[in-house]
């Protein structure tokens, strides 16, 4: 017997003995461990957390002379956690599932396409569990870090792919786009983010999230590998089709992006002013547009007691979330129902309301689904490009519970829904940073017309580039001619045009006003009542903001800034001003009623 056992032996009953072998075994675990996270601290670091399982699958061999070369020949990609690879689980960005399910038998159409165009594969990158979130963390391997800010949420679901093409880790990177889940990413990294239309790319061997909306999306930091890669999974040829083309700009769209918009707009117009066989830009209160055009959705829309213009868009992500919840329900109910397990962070909410709610109203959500392509397919034609912002704000900050807020998903899911509903293609293009916040903007075509896009996409970003370089972003504002007759009799101009409902002829009367006295406050707040009118929430609640600089107590323009910020889905700064004009006046029924209804939505 040794002398370390025989001394155990001798001193068992010592509580000072077992004290300090309890000691000692308590260093040896923290030391491990300590050693352990390390490890992983600097495998984190080195890939930035993107992937979750590293592995390399070689291009097919280059088909000898005289094919052509391998039109990806010496890139490397990634995909994300829903994409089968022989003799590997797809784990779907939950643990549970990858335990409860075999090794795929086949590898997805998708990566065995980009294979035999001379790609290699280096592996799978972190994705939302099964692909349901939009805020780019995930319980079970943790949240990738953005390469440029890495205090910053990355959006989701597809969000390793998106790291793993931002930090230059692979050239390129496949996700799946279902409700934004790559445009919302690459307008967060700062990269093109392409969903093709609905059905253009095979789904074979990915997992669904939900069909109808489903779609195979890809990320690049550079125009010709986004144009190169597509052409790979849309089996285009490389003939260009020489035609036109005409931009519309929806106007009311840009007023849910709180960054400097008005610039954006200004960058693209410049661009294209420059380029030869584009038409000069259109605009269009697209709101409006849909609300015309989508019968069905109207409908929907009264049975949700929706009030305002910006309101069709969110009952249109609506129609987008039910599509979504009763297609995952149809898939996976099976499996969650089996399984009692704890679901990541802002996922199982999502999870358990689409497996638990009665879908009664099935066949209308597709019947929106199909009028909302008719309508885009009229509005575009075979040449026109939609232009929108990608996101309507700047990352949020991790480590917050603001990513889940109403606000956050409606004005994200707003904006993600037309494409995702119309099933029309979209493109994510970075325009580079503003106050430490990506830039992005989106051109949106018709179903079907990917290849015009991608080839529009080549064509402009270079000119695109030397706009924003010029320092486009300091604008000037537009400037109406002057008028000789006394501001107040302006105002009465104004607001006799308003009651006769002459909207813009009353905002001409009342600038007017304001520019030979720019101190009434009753000028602003007129102002602010003909920009509601006209759907122009951004220009009235700066309107509001300034009458009440100039008088504190002013409850219209509370009121009118809490009626702009709400159609803006901006509901907790909505619900500030409502509070505001409650205080002023206790008895006001209109801000009563405006605070119970925004603290019911909030809930």
């Amino acid at each position: 017997m040794s002398q370390s056992l025989k001394l155990i032996k001798e001193h068992a009953s010592n509580p000072k003995l077992w004290l300090v072998i309890g000691i000692g075994v308590a260093g040896i675990v923290v030391l491990v461990e300590t050693r352990r996270r390390t490890r992983r601290g600097k495998t984190h670091k080195q890939d930035f957390g993107a992937f979750v399982e590293r592995f390399e699958l070689l291009p097919f061999p280059q088909p000898p002379p005289p094919a052509a070369k391998q039109s990806l020949s010496a890139l490397t990609f990634a995909i994300n956690d829903t994409f089968d690879v022989k003799d590997y689980v797809t784990g779907f960005g939950n643990s549970t599932w990858k335990s409860t399910h075999k090794a795929a038998e086949k590898t997805a159409v998708v990566v065995t396409a980009l294979l035999m165009s001379g790609a290699t594969c280096v592996g799978k990158t972190v994705v939302d569990e099964f692909s349901f979130g939009i805020s780019g963390e995930n319980k079970y391997y943790g949240t990738p870090t953005h390469p440029q800010m890495p205090s910053c949420k990355l959006g989701g679901s597809s969000c390793g792919s998106a790291v793993a093409v931002a930090a230059g880790l692979v050239d390129f990177a496949v996700g799946t786009d279902t409700t934004g889940c790559v445009r919302i990413p690459a307008s967060f990294c700062g990269i093109f983010g392409f969903r093709p239309s609905h059905g253009a790319v095979s789904t074979i061997g990915v997992l669904p999230n939900a069909q109808s909306l489903d779609t195979i999306g890809w990320f690049a930091r550079d125009p010709s590998i986004l144009h190169r890669v597509g052409h790979v999974l849309l089996q285009l040829n490389s003939v260009e089709t020489k035609r036109s083309r005409h931009f519309i700009f929806a106007d009311d769209l840009f007023q849910l992006s709180k960054i400097p918009t008005q610039n954006t707009i200004y960058v693209i117009g410049k661009a294209i002013e420059n380029m030869s066989g584009y038409q000069a830009p259109k605009h269009l209160n697209l709101c409006q547009y849909i609300d015309s055009r989508v019968p069905s959705l109207r409908l929907h829309q009264q049975s949700t007691h929706q009030q305002n213009e910006t309101s069709i868009l969110k009952t249109l992500s609506s129609v987008m979330l039910s599509l979504q919840g009763y297609e995952f329900k149809t898939n996976h109910e099976e499996w969650v129902k089996s399984l009692k397990y704890k679901l990541g962070c802002g996922v199982s909410d999502h999870v358990i309301a689409a497996i638990n709610t009665t879908y009664d109203n099935i066949k209308a959500l597709y019947k929106v689904r199909t009028e909302m392509r008719g309508a885009f397919q009229s509005l575009l034609k075979d040449d026109g490009i939609l232009v929108i912002p990608t996101v309507a704000g700047s990352q949020l900050k991790l480590n917050t519970k603001k990513g889940f807020s109403s606000e956050f998903h409606d004005r994200t899911f707003a904006l993600s829904s037309i494409a995702s509903v119309s099933g029309c293609c979209q493109v994510t293009i970075p325009l580079g940073y503003h106050d430490d916040c990506s830039l992005s903007v989106s051109f949106i075509s018709f179903h079907g017309a990917d290849k015009f896009l991608l080839d529009t996409i080549l064509d402009i970003y270079s000119t695109l580039q030397e706009q924003v370089s010029v320092g486009s972003y300091s604008l000037p504002l537009p400037n109406i001619n002057g008028n000789r007759e006394t501001s107040e009799l302006l105002k009465e101009k104004g607001n006799a045009a308003f009651k006769e409902r002459q909207w813009s002829k009353a905002l001409s009367y009342y600038s007017e006003a304001i520019k030979l006295n720019g101190t009434n406050t009753t000028y602003y707040c007129n102002r602010a009542a003909a920009h509601l009118k006209l759907g122009c929430f951004q220009q009235a609640a700066e309107d509001c903001g300034k009458a009440i600089l100039l008088d504190k107590k002013n409850v219209k323009a509370y009121l009118r800034r809490g009626t702009a910020r709400e159609s803006l889905l901006c509901y907790e700064e909505a619900l500030e001003d409502f509070k505001h004009a409650l205080v002023l006046e206790p008895q006001n029924k209109d801000a009563s009623l405006a605070e119970k209804r925004l603290r019911k939505l909030m809930s």
